[in-house]
């Protein structure tokens, strides 16, 4: 079987982590979040991956290589312009081997979902359906598409961030595909496969099926999603076939230097390099490779980017700090805070 990974965007909610770097590569639990994904499909009985990249597209390579390392094979493709999702599935879709008739599944590169993928591939084919899609119900859906369906899980409309939402049945970013119908997205132009394909495939009356599921899901599309995605998985709330370690209420990653004063806890995550000095305390945080952190800070529910540096009695809740940039000594920032790639913020 074979898989479609959607991974060319920019990761503008992200900002600043995604600067220099493509989302999907960036930590989540101390593993680069797209191979957490590449795990659950090994798992599925999937056997070969193409990932779909334009942004940053050499730095995929690096880091995920020829797949054989999660027990796959991986092709990578590469859009000179985005073409949006639709047309990232139409131009990634030559690199597919698959029949016309045959499954296939598309994923986007920014869900971290507990669902059974082999499960949504096997009704999809027993319905005989074109398309499938995973859905999962959220508290408020204004910022998702609405899928409802009818009482034999058809889906009736496909309305994608409606102001006025008609159901809390939303698009979980999973699809399965019959391979025929990735043909029919048009070649060569932008096209959204949320906005596009799916409702002219409901206009021509083709079978898109649901697949509603309840098991944990999370959109990891900004830092702070980013940050109770690790979380989760270091706590043992969410699993992954990626993620080896017992649920604990810290990770920290070998090479790291956690001072045994510090006090490290809410299930985060300290990664090779970094340093938590002498009474610092670091709650529910991402501290990524070879960031620092002063005596006496608090870092609570934030991200710390590849080589930032948080200073002495400084206190961050609900931060995301960017690479290399610098909380001077006694800073105090607060929800929602986001500090750039290379700067510096002074207290005062």
């Amino acid at each position: 079987m074979e898989a479609l990974i959607i991974a060319g965007g920019l990761g503008s909610r992200l900002r600043p982590l995604t600067d220099r770097r493509p989302k999907h590569v960036l930590h989540v639990a101390g593993v680069p979040f797209l191979g957490h994904q590449l795990a659950k499909l090994a798992t599925t009985g999937v056997e070969h991956v193409v990932l779909a990249t334009s942004y940053r597209a050499a730095e995929f390579r690096p880091v995920f290589g020829d797949g054989s390392a999660y027990g796959l094979t991986l092709t990578y493709v590469r859009e000179e312009l985005p073409l949006g999702t639709g047309g990232a599935i139409r131009y990634a879709a030559s690199a597919l081997h698959s029949g016309a008739d045959d499954p296939v599944v598309v994923l986007n590169g920014d869900q971290l979902s507990g669902h059974d993928i082999g499960a949504q591939v096997r009704a999809c084919v027993v319905a005989a359906a074109d398309v499938s899609l995973h859905l999962v119900e959220v508290p408020d859906a204004l910022s998702y598409g609405c899928v409802p369906t009818d009482d034999q899980g058809r889906v009736t409309a496909f309305l994608e961030k409606s102001p006025q939402p008609v159901s809390t049945q939303v698009n979980a970013g999973c699809y399965v595909f019959r391979r025929g119908c990735i043909d029919d997205i048009p070649a060569g132009r932008v096209v959204s496969v949320e906005r596009e394909t799916f409702p002219a495939l409901l206009e021509a009356g083709r079978r898109v099926i649901g697949y509603p599921d309840q098991s944990y899901w999370r959109d990891v599309g900004t830092p702070m999603s980013l940050v109770q995605a690790s979380v989760d998985l270091v706590l043992g709330i969410a699993t992954s076939a990626a993620y080896a370690h017992p649920a604990s209420e810290r990770l920290v990653q070998q090479g790291a230097d956690v001072d045994h004063d510090a006090d490290v806890t809410g299930g985060s995550v300290v990664g090779p390099g970094a340093v938590v000095a002498r009474g610092a305390v670091v709650n529910g945080s991402v501290v990524m490779p070879g960031a620092r952190i002063g005596p006496g800070a608090v870092v609570v529910g934030s991200v710390l980017g590849p080589g930032a540096r948080v200073g002495s009695q400084v206190v961050l809740r609900g931060c995301a700090v960017g690479d290399d940039a610098e909380v001077g000594d006694r800073c105090e920032l607060g929800e929602g805070t986001t500090v750039p790639c290379g700067a510096l913020v002074a207290a005062g």
